[in-house]
């Protein structure tokens, strides 16, 4: 643990001295700010019929999923979120998810019917649709990937000086019973099916992609030591995209391009991985150091304050403030504001602040402007 925690100093040291130049935040670098996201960002409250037929058959389910989002413009404006979360289903034909199971077994239960989320059929039509769980957990405020990335690009264009929107992507293949609808599976078209639909709505200029924080470095960790990540005023209005997979995604998603050349996305892998620059380290509690470590280092690290509605049912802030302080860029979370069936639990910063300087790697906060000061729902 000394070695790992002197190299990481060693490699933040490289760069550290030209992240504090002046005050205001100006000087401030993009590893040197946090903000709050939210965990499956478009995700609603199942009706009352679908809720029932699966707390038949997994009522430990039911109370995990018990939570929903604003609509994703209002979670940018209100609540001051600045990472959202999609989940995102291939569909290249069309048509794969838009007669869900859950419905059918409501019915068969003797239960009320369903309501149709799909009246304008976009779950017919081709391209990457955005739900939880096909058949039981598809209610969602964006049917469709293309829907959600535009409510983004709208609200940025209303918005440019906002901090980089951070976009992560978590691509699913899973089908968790057997008698779900089985997804397609996703290969290298679907990759590049998945990079044209961020382009046809986020020009290529307004997406902080591996290529412009690699600059004319070989890997994006010798990037970091070398130079770091860009000032933040220099990526104001953008916004960044990740992807949540590992494994053989992201090894796909990796093939034929070194060091993420000319992709869009950034993957979390390991530090010395040449592709490094971004990283999911989801418990604060038991990954603490480990997130102080790559923080540090010059990456960016995405963990999480809740899971499950276990801690907004308990009101245990333990997780939440392990998180905040732990220097993670970003903090998801599916409390941004408190459920009061549950208790006041919720992650947001004091005095309505969007961002704020990070408490690891952003120096003394006295000496710093905020990031980027809120407009907060009351």
């Amino acid at each position: 643990m000394i070695s790992r925690f002197l190299l990481a100093l060693l490699l933040v040291g490289a760069f550290a001295s030209g992240c504090k130049t002046s005050s205001g935040s100006g000087g401030l670098r993009l590893n040197q700010i946090q903000v709050i996201g939210t965990h499956n960002s478009y995700h609603q409250h199942a009706p009352d019929s679908l809720v029932r037929v699966l707390a038949s058959r997994s009522p430990a389910t039911v109370q995990a999923l018990d939570y929903s989002h604003r609509p994703l413009p209002e979670q940018l404006e209100l609540q001051g979120i600045r990472q959202i979360e999609l989940d995102c289903f291939a569909d290249p034909a069309g048509g794969l998810y838009a007669r869900p199971l859950g419905p059918k077994w409501a019915r068969e239960a003797g239960l009320p019917p369903v309501p149709n989320p799909d009246p304008e059929g976009k779950l017919r039509r081709p391209g990457f649709k955005v739900m939880h769980v096909q058949d039981i957990d598809y209610f969602s405020s964006v049917l469709t990937l293309v829907d959600g990335l535009k409510q983004v690009r709208a609200w940025s264009k209303q918005h440019p000086d906002h901090v980089p929107i951070f976009i992560l992507i978590e691509l699913k293949e899973d089908r968790p019973a057997p008698e779900l609808t089985r997804p397609a599976p996703i290969g290298e078209r679907d990759l590049a099916a998945l990079e044209a639909e961020i382009l046809s709505v986020f020009p290529r200029d307004k997406i902080l992609a591996p290529n412009d924080v690699r600059g004319t470095a070989s890997t994006l960790p010798e990037a970091l030591r070398r130079h770091g990540w860009p000032k933040l005023n220099s990526v104001r209005g953008k916004v960044m995209f990740a992807l949540d997979n590992g494994d053989e995604l992201a090894e796909l998603y990796l093939k034929g391009h070194s060091a993420l050349q000319d992709r869009l996305m950034f993957v979390s892998v390991p530090p010395d991985n040449p592709a490094a620059a971004w990283m999911k380290e989801n418990d604060p509690i038991e990954g603490f150091e480990r997130i102080q470590e790559l923080v540090r280092a010059g990456f960016l690290v995405r963990t999480r304050a809740d899971s499950d509605t276990v801690e907004a049912r308990k009101n245990d802030v333990r997780r939440r403030d392990r998180a905040l302080a732990s220097g993670a860029q970003f903090i998801s979370t599916d409390y941004p504001q408190p459920n009061p069936k549950f208790s006041s639990y919720a992650v947001r910063f004091p005095n309505g602040v969007v961002a704020r300087v990070n408490p690891v790697t952003g120096g003394p906060a006295q000496t710093w402007e905020q990031p980027e000061p809120a407009r907060r729902e009351p």
